[in-house]
């Protein structure tokens, strides 16, 4: 008998009772199901924090100055360049960063939410901000501490109705004049990316009241050079400090590999622990194929007295167990299809994140070759049965 006349013969004995073969396949079609949309969830969040990142820029790292060590150098600004200008196989751009902590006042309104950042003339470059109208922070702004900003679109639409060039701001009390607005970055929202003003580092430093910079954004000449690049820049550090307590470096790609590995661990726990129900559907098909080898005794006996040989018989119902689990398997990838699509558009109107739940195709592929294997191992047994019965016994059976 051949391998397709075992097909024909499998689906032909699926379709004469349908309502039990579909009871059968519902362990499959669900665990495959859960399976795949785990997976496909699974992809879209990794999808989402890779886009998330690669908006803040994966080649970048960021050095915090923490002070804790025992040494009392300072690293200045132009140190950092030279650390820079001296490893430029590894590093790029470099921009220093003071967050300040102040109130904002636009007329009589206060800007709660809105974030201070004193920035170097790199660090648009480095962030990927575009301006949308006016210019960025200069050269001369920081050497002078002239009191001048980038704002955000969100402040410029909302509190200048988006003719925000030319007018001022107050941070705690002090006048700038705001010479260039970004172009839209986020969803220009309150506490978004676009709720911000950017100053020169040295006019932030006197605002912050600290006179120092303790943090620097560095970029790398390329992503494939990430760990040696941030090797170079600690090894750096260290040279100047002679002490690895007083900083410490963190990289963006490195964080985001960090991340995509817990994901992967949460996702394949899911997967597994949803992949228990394509072992319950295996019982299943085990069972009904015990029940089915029972019901057809006689037709096995006719078969192997007329000459039919065991390993036809094994094939036969071998064939029978696994296109039963694989037709599961088709249906629970078309639902699992199905459910993608809605969970995507649930999570984006909920959530407003852009997160597209899809499968890959080689998870398809693996929960497919999964679904049929399962049906191949839990029907050998019951074929193995049908395959060894006597003749004789089975012609007898009633």
């Amino acid at each position: 008998m051949s391998l397709s006349e075992c097909f024909f013969l499998a689906v032909k004995n699926i379709m004469a009772s349908k309502t039990r073969s579909l009871l059968t396949m519902l362990g499959i079609i669900i665990g495959v199901t859960a399976v795949v949309v785990i997976m496909g969830l699974g992809n879209g969040m990794e999808q989402y924090m890779r886009d998330s990142f690669e908006s803040m820029g994966t080649n970048t790292m960021t050095v915090n100055l923490i002070g804790r060590g025992e040494s009392s150098t300072k690293l200045s600004v132009s140190d950092m360049e030279e650390i820079v200008e001296e490893n430029e196989t590894y590093l790029d751009l470099m921009s220093p960063t003071v967050s300040v902590m102040g109130t904002v006042k636009i007329g009589s309104e206060t800007a709660d939410s809105t974030t201070i950042t004193g920035i170097g003339t790199d660090y648009f470059t480095i962030k990927s901000y575009d301006i949308a109208s006016g210019r960025g922070i200069q050269y001369v702004d920081e050497l002078k501490r002239i009191q001048v900003c980038v704002i955000g679109s969100y402040l410029a639409n909302t509190f200048y109705g988006g003719n925000a060039l030319g007018q001022t701001l107050k941070i705690n009390g002090t006048e700038f004049d705001i010479v260039g607005v970004m172009a839209e970055k986020a969803d220009s929202e309150e506490g978004s990316t676009d709720d911000a003003i950017f100053l020169p580092y040295t006019t932030a430093s006197r605002l912050s009241l600290s006179g120092t910079v303790s943090s620097y954004v560095v970029t790398m000449q390329s992503e494939e050079l990430a760990e040696e690049s941030k090797d170079v820049l600690e090894n750096a550090l260290y040279d100047f400090y002679q002490d690895d307590s007083s900083y410490v470096v963190s990289s963006t790609s490195e964080m985001l590999e960090t991340m995509t590995d817990m994901l992967n661990v949460i996702i394949t726990v899911l997967a597994v622990i949803a992949g228990i129900s394509l072992v319950v559907g295996g019982i299943g098909i085990m069972n009904i194929m015990l029940v089915s080898v029972t019901e057809r005794t006689k037709e096995i006996g006719i078969r192997k007295a007329l000459g039919s040989k065991e390993r036809y018989i094994l094939s036969q119902f071998v064939t029978e167990a696994a296109v039963t689990s694989a037709i599961g398997g088709i249906l629970g990838i078309l639902l699992s299809y199905l459910l993608c699509i809605a969970a995507t558009k649930v999570i984006t109107n909920l959530m407003e994140a852009e997160i597209t739940v899809m499968p890959t195709f080689g998870a398809v592929l693996v929960a497919f070759g999964i679904s049929a294997g399962i049906g191949i191992f839990f029907g050998y047994m019951p074929a193995k049965k049908a395959a060894r019965m006597n003749p004789i016994d089975a012609l007898r059976y009633d």
